[in-house]
Protein backbone atom coordinates (compact mmCIF):
# COMPACT_ATOMS: atom_id res chain seq x y z
CA UNK A 1 0.00 0.00 0.00
CA UNK A 2 1.18 3.40 -0.86
CA UNK A 3 2.05 5.68 1.95
CA UNK A 4 -0.89 8.11 0.71
CA UNK A 5 -3.02 5.50 0.81
CA UNK A 6 -2.38 4.80 4.76
CA UNK A 7 -4.48 5.30 7.89
CA UNK A 8 -2.32 7.94 9.90
CA UNK A 9 -2.16 7.06 13.68
CA UNK A 10 -1.19 9.09 16.47
CA UNK A 11 -0.34 8.03 19.70
CA UNK A 12 -0.53 10.45 23.20
CA UNK A 13 0.44 8.44 26.74
CA UNK A 14 2.84 9.37 28.74
CA UNK A 15 4.12 5.63 29.10
CA UNK A 16 7.25 5.87 26.47
CA UNK A 17 7.23 1.99 26.67
CA UNK A 18 3.58 1.53 26.14
CA UNK A 19 3.69 4.14 22.71
CA UNK A 20 7.18 2.32 21.30
CA UNK A 21 5.58 -0.94 22.00
CA UNK A 22 2.14 0.11 20.09
CA UNK A 23 3.60 2.00 17.31
CA UNK A 24 5.94 -1.18 16.60
CA UNK A 25 2.31 -3.01 16.31
CA UNK A 26 0.53 -0.76 14.30
CA UNK A 27 3.64 -0.32 12.12
CA UNK A 28 3.54 -3.76 11.49
CA UNK A 29 0.24 -3.68 9.72
CA UNK A 30 0.32 -2.49 6.49
CA UNK A 31 -2.83 -0.33 6.46
CA UNK A 32 -1.22 2.22 9.09
CA UNK A 33 1.68 4.37 9.69
CA UNK A 34 2.14 6.02 13.22
CA UNK A 35 2.99 9.22 12.19
CA UNK A 36 2.92 11.13 15.69
CA UNK A 37 3.63 10.78 19.45
CA UNK A 38 4.17 12.25 21.91
CA UNK A 39 4.04 11.83 25.45
CA UNK A 40 1.33 14.58 26.90
CA UNK A 41 -1.68 16.38 25.85
CA UNK A 42 -0.20 19.92 25.58
CA UNK A 43 2.76 18.86 23.47
CA UNK A 44 0.29 16.63 20.73
CA UNK A 45 -1.81 19.66 20.73
CA UNK A 46 1.19 22.16 19.37
CA UNK A 47 1.79 19.46 16.51
CA UNK A 48 -1.24 18.92 15.24
CA UNK A 49 -1.59 21.72 13.32
CA UNK A 50 0.92 20.67 10.95
CA UNK A 51 0.61 17.07 11.76
CA UNK A 52 -2.65 16.03 12.32
CA UNK A 53 -3.37 12.05 12.31
CA UNK A 54 -6.32 10.35 10.73
CA UNK A 55 -6.97 8.49 14.29
CA UNK A 56 -5.93 9.07 17.42
CA UNK A 57 -5.03 6.90 20.41
CA UNK A 58 -5.29 9.12 23.38
CA UNK A 59 -4.82 7.73 27.16
CA UNK A 60 -6.61 10.17 29.91
CA UNK A 61 -4.40 10.50 32.45
CA UNK A 62 -0.86 12.36 31.88
CA UNK A 63 0.72 14.73 33.80
CA UNK A 64 1.31 17.26 30.98
CA UNK A 65 -1.94 17.74 29.25
CA UNK A 66 -4.91 15.21 30.05
CA UNK A 67 -6.77 13.16 27.74
CA UNK A 68 -9.55 15.18 28.62
CA UNK A 69 -7.96 18.25 28.00
CA UNK A 70 -6.87 17.20 24.27
CA UNK A 71 -10.91 16.49 23.72
CA UNK A 72 -11.98 19.14 25.29
CA UNK A 73 -9.77 21.56 23.05
CA UNK A 74 -10.55 19.19 20.08
CA UNK A 75 -14.50 19.79 20.91
CA UNK A 76 -13.88 23.37 20.11
CA UNK A 77 -12.33 23.13 16.38
CA UNK A 78 -14.01 21.36 12.61
CA UNK A 79 -11.06 18.63 12.84
CA UNK A 80 -11.95 15.35 11.15
CA UNK A 81 -9.29 13.58 13.25
CA UNK A 82 -11.18 10.49 15.01
CA UNK A 83 -10.24 9.78 18.70
CA UNK A 84 -10.07 6.17 20.30
CA UNK A 85 -9.05 7.06 23.96
CA UNK A 86 -7.32 3.79 25.25
CA UNK A 87 -6.84 4.10 28.92
CA UNK A 88 -6.39 1.79 32.25
CA UNK A 89 -8.26 4.68 33.67
CA UNK A 90 -11.64 2.73 32.20
CA UNK A 91 -14.97 2.34 33.55
CA UNK A 92 -18.31 1.59 31.63
CA UNK A 93 -20.03 4.22 33.36
CA UNK A 94 -17.74 6.43 31.90
CA UNK A 95 -18.82 5.56 28.21
CA UNK A 96 -21.36 7.84 27.88
CA UNK A 97 -19.35 11.17 28.85
CA UNK A 98 -16.62 10.54 26.51
CA UNK A 99 -18.45 10.13 23.80
CA UNK A 100 -20.39 13.72 24.69
CA UNK A 101 -17.32 15.16 24.66
CA UNK A 102 -16.38 14.09 21.53
CA UNK A 103 -14.00 10.26 21.62
CA UNK A 104 -15.21 7.87 18.74
CA UNK A 105 -14.75 4.78 20.98
CA UNK A 106 -13.79 4.23 24.51
CA UNK A 107 -11.69 1.15 25.71
CA UNK A 108 -9.77 -0.09 28.28
CA UNK A 109 -5.99 -0.85 28.27
CA UNK A 110 -6.48 -4.27 29.30
CA UNK A 111 -7.67 -5.46 25.79
CA UNK A 112 -6.12 -8.00 23.31
CA UNK A 113 -3.57 -5.47 21.29
CA UNK A 114 -5.07 -8.28 18.15
CA UNK A 115 -8.20 -6.54 19.07
CA UNK A 116 -7.20 -2.75 18.05
CA UNK A 117 -7.35 -3.41 14.18
CA UNK A 118 -10.63 -4.23 14.09
CA UNK A 119 -11.31 -1.13 16.24
CA UNK A 120 -9.29 1.31 14.34
CA UNK A 121 -10.77 0.26 10.94
CA UNK A 122 -14.60 0.50 12.46
CA UNK A 123 -13.50 4.22 13.46
CA UNK A 124 -11.77 5.10 10.14
CA UNK A 125 -14.96 3.63 8.31
CA UNK A 126 -17.77 4.04 10.12
CA UNK A 127 -17.36 6.69 12.70
CA UNK A 128 -17.74 4.72 16.19
CA UNK A 129 -17.06 1.44 17.45
CA UNK A 130 -19.09 -0.14 20.94
CA UNK A 131 -18.12 -3.51 22.18
CA UNK A 132 -20.77 -5.31 23.75
CA UNK A 133 -20.58 -4.38 27.22
CA UNK A 134 -20.91 -1.10 25.84
CA UNK A 135 -23.72 -2.10 24.29
CA UNK A 136 -25.15 -3.10 27.76
CA UNK A 137 -24.36 0.36 29.00
CA UNK A 138 -26.73 1.70 26.43
CA UNK A 139 -29.20 -0.30 26.73
CA UNK A 140 -29.52 0.22 30.80
CA UNK A 141 -28.25 3.67 31.26
CA UNK A 142 -28.02 6.23 28.09
CA UNK A 143 -31.73 6.19 26.89
CA UNK A 144 -32.94 7.76 29.86
CA UNK A 145 -30.15 9.06 31.75
CA UNK A 146 -27.72 11.26 29.25
CA UNK A 147 -28.59 14.69 29.20
CA UNK A 148 -30.21 15.47 25.66
CA UNK A 149 -27.83 16.48 22.46
CA UNK A 150 -30.19 18.41 20.27
CA UNK A 151 -31.61 21.41 19.63
CA UNK A 152 -34.12 19.54 16.96
CA UNK A 153 -36.71 17.21 18.22
CA UNK A 154 -36.66 13.90 15.72
CA UNK A 155 -39.56 15.53 14.01
CA UNK A 156 -37.19 17.79 12.54
CA UNK A 157 -35.58 14.85 10.54
CA UNK A 158 -36.48 14.07 6.66
CA UNK A 159 -37.78 10.84 6.15
CA UNK A 160 -34.24 10.20 4.69
CA UNK A 161 -32.33 11.42 7.23
CA UNK A 162 -33.98 8.63 9.73
CA UNK A 163 -32.88 6.38 7.01
CA UNK A 164 -29.60 6.84 7.24
CA UNK A 165 -29.55 7.37 10.82
CA UNK A 166 -30.49 3.68 11.06
CA UNK A 167 -28.16 2.20 8.41
CA UNK A 168 -25.17 4.46 10.27
CA UNK A 169 -26.29 2.24 14.05
CA UNK A 170 -26.08 -0.76 11.75
CA UNK A 171 -22.28 0.27 11.16
CA UNK A 172 -22.43 0.71 7.53
CA UNK A 173 -19.96 2.76 5.76
CA UNK A 174 -20.70 5.49 3.53
CA UNK A 175 -20.56 3.53 0.28
CA UNK A 176 -22.54 0.41 2.24
CA UNK A 177 -25.62 3.52 2.99
CA UNK A 178 -25.53 4.57 -0.77
CA UNK A 179 -25.92 1.26 -2.34
CA UNK A 180 -28.67 0.34 0.05
CA UNK A 181 -30.30 3.43 -0.37
CA UNK A 182 -29.57 4.28 -4.39
CA UNK A 183 -27.91 7.46 -3.54
CA UNK A 184 -24.17 8.54 -4.09
CA UNK A 185 -21.87 8.69 -1.60
CA UNK A 186 -21.55 12.52 -1.52
CA UNK A 187 -25.18 12.46 -0.63
CA UNK A 188 -24.89 10.27 2.40
CA UNK A 189 -21.95 12.65 3.54
CA UNK A 190 -24.84 15.32 3.00
CA UNK A 191 -26.83 13.68 5.43
CA UNK A 192 -24.80 12.93 7.90
CA UNK A 193 -23.87 16.37 8.06
CA UNK A 194 -27.33 17.53 8.24
CA UNK A 195 -27.79 14.66 11.27
CA UNK A 196 -24.67 16.37 12.96
CA UNK A 197 -25.63 19.49 12.76
CA UNK A 198 -29.79 19.21 13.74
CA UNK A 199 -28.90 16.88 16.81
CA UNK A 200 -25.85 18.68 17.71
CA UNK A 201 -23.69 16.34 18.33
CA UNK A 202 -20.11 16.10 17.58
CA UNK A 203 -19.38 12.54 15.92
CA UNK A 204 -21.36 9.37 14.45
CA UNK A 205 -20.96 7.83 18.06
CA UNK A 206 -23.47 10.51 19.08
CA UNK A 207 -25.82 10.14 16.51
CA UNK A 208 -26.35 6.44 17.89
CA UNK A 209 -26.89 7.88 21.38
CA UNK A 210 -29.25 10.50 19.74
CA UNK A 211 -31.27 7.52 17.53
CA UNK A 212 -31.48 5.64 21.71
CA UNK A 213 -32.78 8.41 23.48
CA UNK A 214 -35.43 8.94 20.76
CA UNK A 215 -36.37 5.80 19.92
CA UNK A 216 -35.14 6.38 16.56
CA UNK A 217 -33.76 2.49 16.97
CA UNK A 218 -33.69 -0.22 20.00
CA UNK A 219 -30.36 -0.53 21.28
CA UNK A 220 -30.63 -4.28 20.65
CA UNK A 221 -30.54 -3.55 17.13
CA UNK A 222 -27.03 -1.91 17.12
CA UNK A 223 -24.83 -4.23 15.20
CA UNK A 224 -21.48 -5.18 16.82
CA UNK A 225 -18.50 -6.16 14.62
CA UNK A 226 -17.66 -9.55 14.72
CA UNK A 227 -13.92 -9.68 16.35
Amino acid sequence: MKESQKIKIGIVDDDLLFVQLLKDYINKDSRYQTTLTCTGGTAFLGEIETNAPDILILDLRMTDGSGLDVLSALSQTDTEMKIIVLSSFYRRSFMGQMLKMGAHAFLSKEIELSELPAVINAVHENGHYFSNDQIEVMRHQLSNKLPEFHAYSKDDLTEREIDVLKLVCQQMSTKEIADALFISPKTVETHKTNLMIKTCVKNMAGLVIYAVQNRIIDANEIVLLDK
